[in-house]
């Protein structure tokens, strides 16, 4: 059985037990988060298709930990001007792991 969800914009295909990392939520580590934009689910019956949302099916995680993600550098020039800029970025990340999908169709 695995659910396809939209969490931060991206969608992710997820099934029990998997860990994924996604844009920050607002959650403490440990805590149980439900996703609830659900694209589509597939169980024992078939396939399952929302428009847009899918209703009657909960995806539950737990946070595993909330984190930063690899530096990346931003640099920006023109040539024969002397204009550089630079400039660093850490996204931020909740990693998840996928606890249950229960879908009541």
């Amino acid at each position: 059985m695995y659910a396809i969800v939209e969490t931060g914009g991206k969608q992710y295909r997820v099934s029990k037990g998997d860990r994924i990392r996604v844009e920050k939520i607002p959650a403490e580590e440990g805590e149980q988060v439900e996703l609830d934009r659900i694209l589509a689910c597939k169980n024992d019956k078939g396939l399952e298709l929302g428009n847009p949302y899918l209703e009657g099916c909960r995806v539950t995680a737990k946070v595993r930990r909330q984190g930063r993600g690899k530096k990346i550098t931003v640099f920006k020039y023109k040539p024969k001007k002397n204009y550089r800029r630079k400039q660093g970025h850490r996204q931020p990340f909740t990693e998840l792991v996928i606890e249950d999908i229960e879908y009541n169709g």
